[in-house]
């Protein structure tokens, strides 16, 4: 498969936390995804773009929270993540780039 610009648009970054690294010690990777990206889709992208078979794909929007900057309230992004479980004996090194 080669990788094509809509899946660039689909995955977004990788995420590196703590709690996202305590995950990858069991196989699963989180990536940031479009907010409109349906499983499939990642499922498809992360394949293409990383040549890795994917066993399964969960998602989460996190809501934007309220914040004020200097006396006016404004609001975060929603933001959607993915943790997607590889097959046995695939690796994604998100420390690279793509």
């Amino acid at each position: 498969m080669t990788a094509t610009a809509e899946q660039y648009d689909v995955i977004r970054k990788p995420i590196i936390t703590e709690k996202s690294t305590m995950a990858s010690e069991h196989g699963a990777v989180v990536f940031e995804v479009a907010i409109d990206a349906n499983k499939p889709q990642i499922k498809e992208a992360i394949e293409a773009l990383f040549g890795v078979k994917v066993k399964a794909v969960n998602t989460t929007i996190t809501k934007g929270k309220v914040k004020r900057f200097r006396g006016k309230t404004g609001k975060r992004r929603d933001v959607k993540k993915a943790y997607v479980m590889l097959e046995e004996g695939n690796t994604i090194d998100v420390s690279t780039g793509l």
